[in-house]
């Protein structure tokens, strides 16, 4: 069981997952809005269980990505002031007044480019030139697709030109030049400060060794410090209309509910399933009991995986978790451990509607890329058995934000390249700053506005991991969860069925759905008359008892 402490202490405050999700944090602006909305607008939402991340740092990168982003804005906002003005305030010959046209036009050129950046999907104010999507659209046959990427780029060019014509027919401003370079310069110390960051705290060794980001106000220090409370936690707030936020997109859930029937010469016919006990000294037939059968199997999966490969099943996990309804306000909310171990004891055998226990076995693969978790519910009331298993995939992060390897692989003296980049990029990041900027200022009103420390209680509505993921995997992928999915399944089938024939139940009936479920087919608990079939070229015939048809 894992209960509430210090994402520093956790392994996944340093997982490659953690660590693409920090570089996303300046990469995208869309994930980086998304984040902070979560975890600072909606302060009385408790957070998604984070499952081979520590949102922490996430938290700290994408507020000081979006600082960056005010303080980019502010220079240029003055910059452009001054352009504007010079206009009105010039009066030396040498200088000549610049037509506002030429503000006018040069801004034309910024929005345009912003919009070529932001219909091809990069919200990015810092590193918005992506090339494959320039060649992809030079490919392409529909020709608003190429216009969206060829046409800032013309405009800029085009720009530059008349501004050179009108210098050589006297009839221009060299302030018109002036200020567009300019311009340049917020934006280029923007992208060394991020390319700094990504060289020293988020490339792959130097993020290993790096201290533990955290926020620097009080009021976000005291987020993040509710955020390490509630992260690893072994219980988690939710909403009954959106139930496992965090664990990803379900994959294949199944449930079957089965009648507990003593063998002959079993136990006599008596119901263990009420917690009475068999009278000869072996445990009632309980949901605990169930569980701390299927966890030993699930503890030796993982030691054989360990001994004998390097299969990601040697670093399984297995935890005991519970689900708790929307309630009390969220500082009211108590992670302690001797707390969270009453809820699991207390839950576990009730099947409640509001309250639910589960045992959650995850597995992180690809370095945290692909994580399965299978969650498992158990039934032992009224004489039934009610399996519920349920497995969540959460799929890989953003192959973009993978541009962090390549920006901190980037020596110190790579100035004169970025400083072109910073050229080719300026008109777009520039406009993109200051969106940000007003954005900024408007969630900041809306906070303040809607004060959400006491704002009504409410569950997670997403989780910063799942809103980093994609929504396709390779297959190779698909068939690491399929074989990870099936492995888990089958442990878990054979503690039950343990469980059924150590208490001294027929197990038949049982193996018979867990087989059919395991192999994609279709169980049908009881038919009067009728004839099924499956598959292709599948037959059924009705037969009689006396063998007619």
């Amino acid at each position: 069981m894992t209960t509430a402490g210090t994402g520093a202490t956790r392994p996944d405050a340093r997982s490659e997952a953690t660590r693409l999700l920090c570089a996303g944090a300046y990469l995208d602006l869309g994930f980086r809005r998304r984040v902070i909305e979560e975890l600072v607008e909606h302060e009385e939402r408790p957070i998604a269980p984070s499952l081979g991340i520590d949102v922490v740092p996430v938290l700290t990168h994408a507020l000081r990505a979006r600082t960056q982003d005010v303080l980019t804005a502010v220079l240029l906002a003055c910059l452009w002031a001054a352009f504007f003005a010079s206009g009105f305030v010039s009066d030396s010959d040498s200088l000549p007044d610049v037509p506002l046209p030429w503000a006018g036009i040069y801004a034309m050129v910024c929005v345009a480019h912003w919009i070529g950046q932001a219909a091809a999907g990069h919200g990015s104010a810092v590193y918005a030139v992506d090339k494959s999507t320039l060649r992809r659209a030079l490919k392409g046959r529909v020709s608003l697709r190429a216009l969206r990427a060829v046409g800032p780029p013309l405009l800029q060019i085009g720009y530059w030109i008349a501004v050179i014509v009108a210098l050589l027919n006297g009839v221009g401003s060299w302030t018109a030049v002036l200020f567009p370079l300019l311009l340049v310069l917020p934006v280029w110390m923007h992208r060394s400060r991020v390319a700094t960051v990504m060289r020293l705290e988020l490339g792959r060794e130097a993020f290993a060794r790096h201290p533990r980001a955290v926020p620097r106000s009080r009021h976000h220090r005291r987020i993040a410090a509710t955020i390490d409370r509630e992260q690893y936690a072994g219980l988690t707030i939710y909403d009954p209309s959106r139930p496992f936020i965090g664990m990803g997109r379900p994959y294949e859930p199944w449930s079957f509910v089965l009648e507990l029937k003593p063998r002959s010469g079993g136990n006599g016919g008596k119901d263990l399933s009420k917690g009475g006990g068999s009278g000869d000294g072996r445990p009632a037939f309980t949901a605990r009991a169930v569980v701390d059968l299927i966890r030993p199997r699930l503890e030796a999966l993982r030691d054989s995986a360990a001994a004998t490969s390097r299969d990601r099943l040697k670093d399984l996990e297995i935890e005991e978790f519970v689900y708790l309804p929307v309630g009390p306000h969220r500082p009211e909310v108590r992670y302690d451990e001797l707390v969270v171990r009453q809820h699991l004891s207390e839950a576990v055998d009730e099947g409640g509607e509001a309250r639910r226990y589960f045992l959650r076995v995850r597995v992180g693969a690809w370095d945290e890329q692909v994580v399965v978790s299978v969650l498992v519910r158990v039934h032992t009331q009224g004489g039934m058995l009610v399996l519920e298993v349920v497995p969540h995939v959460l799929m890989p992060v953003k192959p973009e934000f993978r541009a962090v390897d390549v920006i901190a692989s980037r020596g110190e003296d790579d100035i004169l390249r970025d400083g072109a980049r910073a050229l080719l990029t300026a008109p777009a990041a520039g406009f993109a700053s200051a969106v940000s900027a007003v954005r900024t200022a408007v969630a900041g009103f809306r906070t303040w506005l809607a004060d959400p420390r006491r704002a009504v209680p409410d569950g997670p509505a997403g989780s910063v991991r799942e809103i980093a993921g994609v929504h396709s995997i390779s297959l190779f992928q698909e068939m690491d969860i399929s074989r990870y999915v099936k492995t888990v399944q089958d442990r878990i089938a054979s503690g039950v069925r343990d469980a059924l024939r150590s208490q001294g139940y027929e197990t038949d009936q049982f193996e018979q759905q867990i087989v059919q479920v395991s192999e994609g087919g279709v169980f049908i608990g009881s038919m009067s008359g009728g004839a099924v079939a499956a598959g292709s070229g599948a037959q059924a015939r009705n037969t009689t008892k006396d063998g007619g048809s």
